[in-house]
């Protein structure tokens, strides 16, 4: 199987300038080692009508461009049952009917890291699973032989982050985001995984999670988010951060792909011209703060 890369967008809305920052670099540090790449529409949940459509144009607005057609999640529902069978056949997972505020007040189990699962549901007889369902639906939690796992990413170095019984499907019937993203990375033979760093404290969970299913553990590179003034991370509150609104105010496409390509100290200009030049080792691992909306005012005031 073709080694790839792979960016994974959650149809929720569109794609802000962050958004755009981390999809380039995940395009460029795959184009650079000679992988293929690949689009995988994350929809178990979030998903707004029109929102795929205007995600896939704006990619293709600042030169990001993929493989293949487009995977969507939710016609992947057998490859998720698959996983939990083959869990569930080796006793590695549990039915779990505690609510959030009940995990949220509950004393820590003895020993367990800090912001884990407490293992409220981890012992219950059949007895008392047969209760609790008359009342409340259960969510399904790997039933986890370690605290915690270390893994190796390229910027970052060795981190060790929670493994606690994590939730694999959830009381509603959707398979969980730790699962998922695990069972499509090595379906789709993704061995290069680049995303934003605030997802790097869930990787040691999925790479768990591989290791228990017998599946390849990627590589790993989590990329500094674009964040506002106050350091926290983009969002649309920020103001002019998507193409849309930015070309309403006077920023094109390419000017916002050039502005992005600056901020990683890269030629500006058609986003192929970057892969050679390109080295995640000289890369900038502090946050870019965006400056994009008082550039724009100062465009649209001209």
């Amino acid at each position: 199987m073709t080694s790839a890369g792979r960016f994974a967008p959650s149809p929720s809305g569109e794609l802000h300038v962050g958004n755009l920052r981390t999809a380039m670099l995940a395009w460029l540090f795959a184009r650079s080692t000679g992988r293929a790449f690949l689009l995988r529409v994350e929809d178990l949940d979030r998903a707004r009508a029109g929102a795929e459509a205007v995600q896939l144009r704006d990619l293709e607005a600042v030169g990001v461009t993929w493989d293949g057609g487009v995977v969507r999640q939710t016609g992947r529902a057998a490859l998720y049952d698959s996983a939990i069978k083959q869990l569930s056949d080796a006793g590695l997972t549990y039915e779990c009917f505690c609510t959030r505020r009940e995990i949220q007040e509950a004393p820590s189990a003895p020993h367990a890291p800090q912001g884990a699962y407490p293992g409220t549901c981890r012992t219950l007889s059949t007895a008392e699973r047969e209760i609790r369902r008359t009342t409340r639906p259960a969510a399904i939690r790997l039933r986890s032989e370690t605290q915690e796992w270390t893994v190796e990413d390229q910027l970052h170095g060795a981190y060790t982050g929670i493994v606690d019984d994590f939730v694999l499907r959830r009381n509603d019937g959707v398979t969980a985001y730790n699962l998922a993203v695990v069972v499509d990375d090595a379906e789709q033979g993704i061995d290069q995984v680049v995303r934003g760093d605030d997802l790097l404290s869930s990787t040691p969970r999925q790479a768990y999670l591989a290791s228990v299913l017998g599946l390849p553990v990627p590589e790993y590179a989590h990329v500094p988010l674009v964040v506002n003034h106050d350091g926290d991370r983009l969002a649309k509150r920020d103001g002019a951060v998507t193409l849309g609104d930015l070309a309403a105010v006077g920023l094109s496409a390419e000017e916002v792909r050039d502005m992005i390509l600056e901020s990683l100290e890269l030629p500006m200009g058609p986003l192929g011209d970057a892969v050679d030049r390109f080295e995640p080792a000289r890369l900038p691992l502090e946050p870019w703060v965006w400056t994009g909306r008082l550039q724009a005012m100062i465009r649209k005031g001209d």
